[in-house]
């Protein structure tokens, strides 16, 4: 009978195990010195080697003959625990067995010695899945243990277990294993199977197992099914990555507000049967790959399960969208899966999202709205507004009447582009003339300001409502100027912590109003903003005037 490659090469020695070696060296000395201990938690997400290293240590506990701190594999003990035949090693899943019955069916036999073996053995796999009455039951046990006992106790949820228990156990944190630790071990058992395979297809099953030798095992022996010359192209067709072209198209209706075009390509993956669920997941990863892009350029690329056309295309767009759109893209869709998880029609959901997505000015939650002022920025600093698309449902006609005679008059339109240019042109003027007496007005306060004497209270006040916004503000200054206090900073650091959300002014001036005992607004300080003879004052010269304007005679005596 054929044996799946996970189970066909599971290791049977520490050595074997690939990726957990500050596991496994622990506890091959503990078997050499003989520093057993009564309880043991593995913890670790899927397929990183748990149970594995639990039925490594079982076999090594109870071995005759052990090399090293590993078991010899050919006592009798060892043969006997991986046959099964012996019945002093017991694996319990609790997922399926965590009532405070099962676990007490196992501690009515704890008092028992071991038949065979040296250690009676206790394998609890998904140890986080007992009821609360199951986990007091056991916690006596681990309290005041019998000698030839063994608790190996596995989960991949460990803040689900008590901290009465995990107190009790020695604990090790299994580590997703590295994608070029998975590929290397995928070309050898290629090798030994006889199947070839190329670095990059090792490399993309590497990734799509997110850290889990097992799931990668799988995913190659599905690919093995397909062909036995294994590339890239069949491990995307196997793990159902290819055709992915869909998401292009409705991130490219997100950029460019098209919603009929988002809601037609909903439609038709909807009548091929795709799961909306699942189409909502599957567009915020797409926008959460821009958004790696957008923030860590090439440094994303080893995080993305991409080949390289898809790559060449998620650049293209990621230049096509800021980073706050992004982020608002991803909180919306995150928003709307979670509806669908709540019951309703998913279809309609996802088409609601869509339309959402494709017009920001329908959402009032803050990042739709910073999503909006951030792409009128954008749109200014390049000097254009779109004019491609009507801006209601009421100028359809108008819109095109304006296309036929377009097409009957190029000179028309030409003007009209020009008269569009030249009042674009007029609005980037007034929002940089906007912007320089902004800048005037805050050099006028900061020529005029005063050192604020109690800034440390307000900041020791703000530390009570805000600890991130306290330490983000350590360090700064502040001065008065008529109704603004002014904050000085190293850097624009605190100011854009402050501009990304407007509850942080909120905390801020409140907390001042509470301090000083009235409402300032708010605004940075610049030293440049001072007069030059001020800034080339130091503190000697400032010393020389006061003594220069003063009545004190300065003599020099023997």
């Amino acid at each position: 009978m054929y044996r799946v490659l996970y189970r066909k090469w599971r290791p049977t020695f520490f050595s074997d195990v690939i990726g957990q070696s500050h596991v496994t060296s622990t506890l091959k000395n503990e078997i050499r010195s003989g520093r057993i201990s009564h309880a043991y938690l593995f913890t670790g997400s899927r397929g990183t080697g748990k149970t594995t290293c639990a039925k490594i240590l079982a076999r090594a506990v109870n071995c005759l003959d052990p090399q090293d701190g590993e078991p010899c594999g050919k006592c009798d003990n060892c043969v006997g625990i991986a046959s099964g035949s012996i019945m002093d090693v017991v694996e319990m899943d609790a997922a399926s067995n965590n009532s405070v019955n099962n676990i007490r069916e196992v501690l009515d036999e704890v008092v028992f010695t071991p038949g065979e073996a040296k250690y009676r053995v206790y394998i609890i796999d998904e140890v986080h899945m007992l009821t609360t009455g199951a986990f007091n039951a056991l916690l006596k046990t681990l309290e005041e243990p019998p000698a030839h006992i063994v608790f190996i106790l596995a989960t991949t949820e460990v803040h689900k277990i008590p901290a009465t228990i995990l107190s009790r156990c020695q604990r090790f944190d299994f580590n997703r294993i590295t994608p070029e630790i998975i590929a290397e071990r995928l070309e050898y058992i290629s090798k030994e199977e006889n199947v070839s395979i190329t670095h990059d297809a090792a490399m993309l099953i590497a990734a799509v197992a997110d850290g889990a030798m097992r799931d990668a095992l799988s995913l190659l022996d599905r690919c093995i099914g397909l062909a036995d010359n294994i590339t890239a192209e069949i491990v995307r067709e196997a793990a159902g990555l290819a055709g992915r072209d869909y998401l292009f198209t409705l991130a490219d209706a997100v950029i460019d507000n098209d919603i009929p075009l988002a809601i037609t390509t909903v439609n038709t993956l909807h009548t091929a049967s795709k799961s909306m669920s699942r189409l909502c997941e599957e567009l915020t990863e797409h926008f959460r790959t821009l958004m790696l892009i957008r923030t860590m350029k090439k440094k994303a690329e080893g995080l993305l399960l991409l080949s390289e056309n898809e790559l060449e295309k998620a650049y293209e767009q990621a230049n096509r969208i800021s980073l706050v759109q992004t982020v608002s893209c991803i909180d919306i869709l995150t928003a709307s899966l979670e509806k669908m998880f709540k019951g309703g029609n998913n279809k309609i959901e996802f088409e609601t999202c869509m339309i959402k997505l494709c017009s920001p000015e329908l959402s009032d939650d803050l990042s739709s709205v910073r999503a909006r002022l951030d792409k009128l920025e954008q749109e200014i600093k390049l000097g254009y507004r779109r004019i491609d698309a009507p801006q209601n449902d009421n100028n359809t006609g108008n819109t095109e009447k304006s296309q036929q005679q377009s097409t009957s008059s190029k000179g028309t339109a030409n003007d009209a582009g020009k008269k569009q240019s030249t009042v674009i042109s007029g609005t980037a003027q007034a929002v940089q003339a906007n912007k320089a007496s902004a800048e005037e007005r805050l050099a006028e306060l900061a020529r005029n300001a005063k050192p604020l004497a109690n800034w440390e209270d307000v900041l020791d006040a703000m530390k009570a409502r805000s600890t991130v916004l306290y330490h983000r503000m350590t360090g700064t200054n502040a001065y008065i100027s008529g109704d603004y206090v002014l904050i000085e900073a190293k850097d624009d650091t605190p100011f854009e912590f402050l501009r990304s959300d407007p509850a942080r002014n909120t905390i801020v001036k409140d907390t001042i109003k509470n301090v000083l005992g009235r409402t300032y607004a708010i605004g940075p300080y610049r030293r440049s903003a001072r007069p030059v003879e001020e800034q080339k004052k130091n503190k000697l010269d400032e010393f020389i005037e006061k003594i220069s304007n003063s009545n004190i005679k300065l003599t020099v005596e023997d």
